[in-house]
């Protein structure tokens, strides 16, 4: 999307099925686990550019050998930072000791980060931190192996200061009120529980303390201890876990508002937020790479065996259509049909927007993620071009010459690459006026391509905030000196916040929203605002389900198109000489486009929490009282 939008996180996680010597034979190198990490995390850079961490548990070592490792960065490009770490260790290691290269024991005994089961994270910072402390995975310490946690996810939960009182009343001290420190200490609290219990067990049953270790590993219940943890989570979240003996999870919301793959043979079992990551890095197909349901954990045993678990109920299925929309890559098979769908089907909308005057309309994308919608698009309205020939031809069959026939053939729809992305704004510009101008500058034009009569038609994965195609696109597109621009968002008007781990928190920044509130001002119908705060506060104190989102009644009185008008409006400014029209599509068509991820929150309101319900109000209370805040 032009506007600038941090998202999301991604995991993966990687389980060898066989022992070293096996990869070693195959594929020729003991370091294949770590090197498929790799591959599965830089494939997943467009998830998260922050900060990067990477952990490794060795099986069934010595007392006193090391075998858990992890390693984080925040660094400007943290993968390669992460990797060149572990390279740097593993090759000072190995050039002090090159015996250790066809010896399978003395290498794992040795060598940092080798092992079998594997955890990696990218990510986006959120709330404005990116201090190395808030990199996953994260490590929750013991001298009991079995009660060491590494937890790393794709989450956001909208009740933090819930979980953190409870973990308060249960007698903890949480170091932070962090989403990611709560869950996983609420997770160890329970590990700790069930650990407890079963040496209790054994040792009712005769075993020492020592015997007792491996048989507690084996009875560990996972998904017990999970489902007592989940119990009162809030949020979207793919959360993936490793017990430090060499049990592993990952554990999906009931919703499935966060996604997660995975792939399983006899050599490996993988796990990914995203389905093409797996079928390049691994070479499977499509249909071999499953969704891991709603509510649902995978947990691998340290036995290897495979498991999938309900741990919570499913709720009615609302995965994040932003997924589908943008964040995700578009080499999956489903996405990039998807995707041309948002483009075919906002074709109509289109035409009506130039008269259907294709012959004098040049289409064109921007940024490069709208380039498949921008496909569909074209496609769509080549269909329209060639029936207006057909029928063309079909009435004046009794006519047509060679010299029309060519002519009424040459007609094409026109398409142009208008718009460069220039550079990637630098972050140390603080002062408004200047980022202003740095903002203008993002894009460069092609000129020579749009005539004074040409409508340019420019298609975006999604408008949220508008200030890119105010202070930059517009500006830019109106020097080619077009008769009408017009702006299409694949997506609809992103109308609320969200709270499952888009950075989209404050209502105010929501260019749709605000424009709402200028309507509601030209028709004297700002008593509204008043009425949904009122309401608002009236529910502060109100338990989390009983919570309704009254905020939709901003934009009760308009029609979709009154609010784009009111956009275009907005983002338009007087020395622009073209015409401004800004079209978005429809929320019914994008269901259509994308059926597995009904999730559209951020459009219709319908949160799939209950907490969602009090972040939107929470988020419309800070608005109106001034507060510069998030809402969870």
């Amino acid at each position: 999307m032009s506007d600038a939008l941090k998202h999301e996180c991604g995991i993966a996680l990687v389980r060898l099925l066989k022992p070293l010597e096996f990869y070693k034979e195959k594929y020729g190198t003991a370091f294949y686990g770590i090197q498929k990490m790799y591959l599965m995390m830089e494939k997943q850079h467009n998830r998260g550019q922050d900060g990067a961490g990477f952990a490794s548990i060795k099986m069934d070592v010595e007392p006193g050998e090391r075998y858990i490792s992890r390693v984080r960065s925040n660094h400007a490009q943290p993968i390669q930072d992460v990797f060149k770490q572990i390279n740097d260790r593993i090759n000072e290691e190995m050039t002090a000791h090159p015996e250790y290269a066809d010896d399978m024991s003395e290498l794992k005994a040795n060598i940092p980060y080798i092992g079998e089961l594997f955890l990696g994270h990218v990510r986006y910072g959120t709330f404005g931190k990116n201090s190395i402390e808030s990199v996953h995975p994260f490590l929750r310490q013991s001298n009991w192996m079995h009660r060491n946690l590494i937890l790393a996810g794709n989450f956001n939960m909208t009740n933090v200061k819930e979980l953190f009182e409870n973990l308060v009343e249960l007698g903890q001290h949480p170091k932070e009120m962090a989403d990611t420190v709560t869950v996983m200490e609420k997770i160890g609290h329970f590990l700790d529980k069930e650990v407890m219990q079963l040496y209790q067990d054994c040792k009712a049953e005769g075993y020492s303390k020592r015997e007792a270790s491996p048989v507690i590993a084996d009875r560990l219940d996972i998904a017990k201890i999970l489902a007592r943890s989940a119990k009162n989570l809030d949020g979207g979240y793919a959360m993936a876990g490793l017990l430090g003996h060499g049990d592993a999870f990952v554990f999906r919301d009931p919703a499935g508002i966060r996604p997660a793959y995975f792939y399983q043979d006899d050599e490996v079992v993988v796990v990914a937020s995203e389905r093409p990551v797996i079928q390049t890095v691994f070479n499977v197909p499509f249909e071999s790479v499953q969704e891991i349901e709603p509510g649902n954990a995978l947990i691998i045993k340290k036995s290897g065996k495979v498991s999938m678990n309900q741990i919570l109920e499913p709720t009615v299925k609302k995965a994040c259509s932003f997924e589908r929309i943008y964040f995700s890559r578009g080499s999956d098979a489903e996405i990039y049909q998807e995707r041309k769908n948002l483009g075919k089907f906002i074709l109509p909308a289109v035409l009506e927007s130039i008269d259907s005057d294709t012959d004098n309309t040049v289409f064109s994308y921007i940024p490069n993620t709208a380039e498949t919608s921008f496909y569909g698009l074209v496609e769509a309205a080549q269909d329209f071009l060639n029936q207006r020939k057909k029928n063309f031809i079909l009435e004046n069959k009794d006519t047509l010459t060679v010299d029309s026939l060519e002519k009424l053939l040459s007609v094409k729809i026109r398409t142009e690459k208008v718009a460069i992305k220039d550079a990637k704004l630098r972050t140390f510009i603080t002062e408004d006026s200047s980022r202003d101008d740095l903002v203008a500058h993002v894009y460069d034009v092609t000129y020579g391509v749009i005539k004074p009569t040409d409508n340019l038609v420019i298609i975006d994965d999604s408008i949220v905030r508008g200030t890119t195609l105010k202070m930059s696109i517009i500006k830019m597109m109106d020097r080619l000196n077009p008769k009408r621009i017009v702006i299409v968002s694949s997506a609809p008007q992103i109308r609320f916040p969200d709270c499952y781990g888009i950075d989209m928190a404050k209502l105010e920044g929501l260019v749709a929203f605000r424009a709402a509130l200028e309507l509601l001002k030209e028709r004297n119908l700002y008593h509204i605002v008043d009425e949904v705060y009122a309401k608002c506060k009236a529910q502060e104190d109100y338990h989390d389900n009983d919570v309704v989102n009254y905020v939709t009644a901003i934009y009760e009185p308009f029609a979709p198109q009154e609010i784009s008008d009111k956009i275009a409006e907005m983002l338009s400014s007087p020395e622009i000489k073209a015409e401004v029209k800004i079209i978005f599509q429809t929320v019914e068509d994008l269901h259509v486009a994308c059926p597995k991820n009904l999730g559209d929150w951020y459009f219709t309101g319908d949160y799939p929490t209950p907490g969602g319900n009090r972040v939107v109000n929470r988020a419309f209370m800070n608005f109106y009282e001034g507060k510069d805040a998030r809402a969870y």
